[in-house]
C-alpha cells in the first residue's frame, strides 16, 4: 500500500509541458514500479498459484501479461498524443468543431473567415495535447486494482478491444475529473474562449442565424478522452495480432500465443 502511495505522490510531478522523451521516461518509470510491486506480491503467493485448465499458462502469467500489455499500450498512446500535433496532426483523433457548431464553421468559411475557424480548432487540440499526460496517473491506479478474474475476462472475451473497454469502464469518470481543470487552464492559455467568442459573434451577426451555445470545456475534455481510447485500442489490437513485434517479452508471447489457440 505504501508503494502505491509513493507512486501517487511521484505522479503529481507529471506536467503537461513534458516533451515526448520526458513523457515516455516518466510513464515507463511509473509502470515499472507497478510491475515490481506486482512481482513482489506474486512471489509471496507463488506456491498457491494454479495452472489454467489447459496447463499451458498460470494465473500469474496471465495477470502479468495483461498488465504488461496494457502498460505498453498506455505508454505508446500517451507518448503519441502528448506532443505538438499529437491530436491536431492525426485525422483519427483530431478535435473538430462541436457538431452543433458546424453550421457556424460552414457559414463563416463561406464568407472568408476560414482562418478564424482554423485557429479555434488548433487551440482546442493544443489544450487536449496538454492534458493527456494526466492519464498516466489514472491508468496506473486502474491497473493496480485489476484482479485475476479481470485479466482472464480481458484475455478470453473474444473482443479485440476488451482491455480498452475495461479501461473505459474503470477510468472514464476519474479521467474526466482530472482532465477538466487542465483542459480549462489550457484553453485559457490557447485562447480557445476568445476564438469561440469571435466565432459566435461573427456568426450571430449573419442574417437568419440562431445563437449556438456549447460547453466547450466538457466538449474538449470528452473528445480528448475519446482520442486517447482510440489510441489505446490501436495498441491493444497490435498486441493481440502481434503486429510489428509488439509481443516484446516472453510472457507476452506465451500468454497471447495461448489465447490465439483458444
Amino acid at each position: 500500500m505504501k508503494v502505491f502511495k509513493l507512486m501517487a505522490i511521484g505522479l503529481l510531478v507529471f506536467q503537461a509541458s513534458f516533451t515526448e522523451a520526458q513523457v515516455s521516461a516518466k510513464l515507463k518509470g511509473i509502470l515499472g514500479k507497478l510491475d515490481t510491486t506486482s512481482d513482489t506480491t506474486k512471489k509471496t503467493t507463488a506456491t498457491s498459484t494454479k495452472s489454467t485448465a489447459s496447463g499451458n499458462i498460470t494465473t500469474t502469467e496471465a495477470n502479468n501479461a495483461i498488465k504488461q500489455a496494457l502498460s505498453n499500450g498506455l505508454q505508446a498512446s500517451i507518448k503519441s498524443l502528448a506532443v505538438k500535433d499529437g491530436y491536431l496532426g492525426d485525422a483519427v483523433v483530431k478535435i473538430l468543431m462541436p457538431e452543433e457548431a458546424q453550421k457556424v464553421e460552414k457559414a463563416l468559411r463561406a464568407v472568408g473567415m476560414g482562418a478564424l475557424c482554423d485557429q479555434f480548432i488548433t487551440s482546442m487540440n493544443r489544450a487536449a495535447e496538454t492534458a493527456v499526460s494526466e492519464a498516466g496517473t489514472v491508468f496506473v491506479n486502474s491497473l493496480s486494482k485489476m484482479t485475476i478474474k479481470d485479466a482472464y475476462a480481458i484475455l478470453l472475451s473474444g473482443q479485440q478491444n476488451a482491455a480498452t473497454n475495461y479501461f473505459k469502464t474503470t477510468t472514464n469518470t476519474e479521467l474526466t475529473s482530472r482532465f477538466t481543470p487542465i483542459i480549462q487552464s489550457a484553453m485559457g492559455k490557447n485562447n480557445v474562449s476568445d476564438y469561440w467568442s469571435q466565432l459566435t459573434s461573427a456568426y450571430n451577426r449573419l442574417p437568419f442565424s440562431n445563437k449556438v451555445e456549447t460547453n466547450l470545456t466538457a466538449y474538449v475534455t470528452q473528445r480528448a478522452i475519446d482520442g486517447l481510447f482510440v489510441k489505446v485500442a490501436d495498441q491493444e489490437l497490435k498486441i493481440r495480432q502481434n503486429i510489428g513485434g509488439t509481443r516484446s517479452s516472453d510472457v507476452l508471447s506465451k500468454v497471447f500465443g495461448w489465447v490465439d489457440k483458444q
